[in-house]
């Protein structure tokens, strides 16, 4: 069987819908279309029932989807051993991270892994977590970097990093002390970041436990990312929490400062997600590998 119709195929099953299909694809629908017409000539049968609302899958799809991943995964599998054998250090890697990671920590691995692998292209696309993880499914993406973990059997996660949250504030804000309460929190106007945002996420939980509801805090504002948070803060509307690192510069030159919760240890870790049982390229591979040893130099996780 044409492994290009098998991907079509599997593609159209999972999206049920052959236009979506298309647009992952990259193809024209009347593309999609044909592959899939020309799979079921080759096998004598109908693949989908198709409506004008939606498209199902027959009986004889649903078992051929299985054998088609298992396919699609041997042919990848085979590429990227020959691949290994040439030892050819170069390609294309398209990958995704969300803010934190992409601002903070990603440029100094992306700078160490250019100068040993010059020849690797790398194509890096910013988001929030939950977007992330939607482009490693469409297959807009080959990996992803996020900052909590996601409940989806579809997607295999890695933890890689840890960091800590801390709440910023202006430097002023606590005479004499490093530590806040949780009573003074609900008492004070808080800026977030939109939903979605792995740190939103972290947080939520983080307070879930200590039995607080984001309901019980004062939200005065949610914005889109953690630079535009910084400087909210710094103008005195509100406090915030963001990843410690995040905060360097700005605490350098006294303009905010990184305090600690009384009860509450807001450490969390940051994860590599790729789809299950997908066959990374050699390039992804080497990008990993290179990204878990230089995470363990600068910050292991315990």
């Amino acid at each position: 069987m044409n492994y290009e119709r098998l991907k079509t195929f599997i593609t159209v099953a999972e999206k049920s819908s052959f236009s979506e299909a298309a647009k992952r694809l990259f193809v024209t629908q009347p593309t999609i279309t044909s592959q899939v017409k020309a799979l079921e000539d080759e096998l004598d049968t109908r693949l989908f029932e198709r409506t004008t609302k939606k498209v199902e899958m027959t009986q004889a799809a649903k078992v051929l989807l299985d054998y088609a991943r298992d396919i699609v995964q041997m042919n990848d599998a085979a590429h990227k051993e020959i691949s290994q054998m040439e030892d050819h250090a170069c390609g294309d890697l398209k990958m995704g991270c969300s803010l934190t990671i992409g601002e903070y920590f990603l440029p100094e691995f992306l700078k160490r892994f250019n100068e040993a692998y010059p020849l690797i292209q790398i194509q890096v696309s910013i988001a929030n977590s939950t977007q992330t993880v939607e482009r490693i499914k469409d297959q807009v993406i080959d990996v992803g970097l996020i900052e909590t973990p996601i409940e989806d059997e579809s997607i295999q996660m890695e933890s890689f990093l840890e960091d800590e949250l801390v709440l910023i504030a202006p430097p002023d804000f606590i005479t004499d002390e490093d530590t806040i309460t949780l009573e003074q929190i609900e008492e004070t106007p808080i800026i977030l970041r939109e939903g979605g945002s792995g740190t939103r996420e972290v947080l939520k939980y983080y307070l879930q436990q200590a039995g607080l509801s984001e309901d019980d805090l004062d939200i005065v504002m949610e914005l889109g990312s953690t630079e535009a948070v910084k400087r909210v803060v710094e103008s005195g509307l509100g406090v915030s929490f963001i990843s410690k690192k995040a905060i360097q510069k700005e605490r350098e030159l006294a303009l905010l400062e990184a305090y600690r919760i009384n009860g509450l240890k807001l450490n969390r870790h940051f994860y590599i997600a790729c789809r299950q049982k997908q066959v990374l390229k050699t390039v992804s591979e080497r990008f990993l590998e290179s990204l878990r040893g230089m995470a363990w130099e600068t910050m292991p996780v315990h």
